[in-house]
């Protein structure tokens, strides 16, 4: 609490509806909302400790430095924390064409910027015309989300089922078998592959059939959240999926779809 807040609280105004609403919108306006993004959004969206996040392989991804885990980490508190302050829609969480990036993330966008300095961070509209724009498409996610040295469709596909649709999800079963850890080394099987081979144990079958459709939209967004045609073994990416209200298509277009109709009330 500031101290104009501080002085309601004192006498007692705060129990006016009319204040408490007065005070509510006018701190809303504050930088200290970052805070609120940071601790409210962090922990839902679960990438408070990404700071801090040691999965990714930097032998094979040199280009993945300490500058741009930590603009990986900035963007979402941006985009959230503006999300606040412009009282924008709910729906702009799947469906917004814009983003934040500075210099490290854009660069690894692809998205073109002005000279600037290293740190100053730019809103970009058209986001959408290089893959990104909403959580969804955001590196963090995508990246907190894979195992290393290839992509979790099953992760992926999890953390938009629990943490946007509130799903509970129950534990795997323990003799579950592992998928191999790096993507180069399946052979001729893709992810998408061994995945179907993966349902066929029936112990499996039942909770997969909830998130794998929609992990498998992302397979054109690598292990640190790179765009690309072909993984790590060569072999094109296929991000076609078909939901259960029989909506199918390829990659993030059929899956916002499938979310902002089908599940809009879950979402929201």
């Amino acid at each position: 609490p500031d101290q104009q807040l501080s002085a309601c609280a004192s006498s007692g105004n705060l129990h006016s509806s009319k204040v408490l609403l007065q005070q509510t919108k006018r701190m809303l306006t504050l930088p200290r909302i970052r805070r609120l993004a940071l601790e409210f959004a962090g922990n839902w969206l679960d990438f408070r400790r990404f700071q801090s996040h040691n999965g990714v392989n930097r032998e094979r991804f040199p280009n993945f430095p300490n500058e741009l885990r930590q603009a990986m980490y900035e963007e979402p508190i941006r985009f959230i924390a503006d999300l606040i302050q412009r009282d924008g829609s709910v729906l702009d969480l799947i469906q917004a064409k814009h983003t934040f990036v500075n210099k490290p993330l854009a660069n690894h966008y692809g998205i073109p910027i002005e000279k600037t300095d290293f740190d100053t961070w730019k809103r970009i509209d058209n986001a959408s015309e290089y893959g990104r724009g909403g959580l969804l498409p955001m590196s963090v996610f995508l990246t907190r989300n894979s195992p290393g040295l290839r992509t979790s469709p099953v992760k992926r596909g999890y953390w938009v089922v629990r943490r946007l649709l509130g799903e509970h999800i129950p534990a795997p079963p323990a003799e579950v078998p592992e998928i191999p850890d790096d993507e180069a080394k399946l052979g001729k099987l893709s992810v998408r592959d061994v995945l179907v081979k993966h349902r066929e144990v029936k112990s499996c079958a039942q909770c997969h059939s909830r998130f794998d459709s929609i992990g498998l939209t992302f397979e054109n967004y690598g292990p640190i959240g790179e765009r690309r045609t072909v993984d790590l073994g060569g072999r094109r990416v296929d991000t076609s999926a078909e939901f259960p209200d029989h909506s199918n298509g390829k990659g993030l277009k059929v899956l916002k779809r499938y979310l902002s109709h089908s599940r809009l009330k879950d979402v929201i």
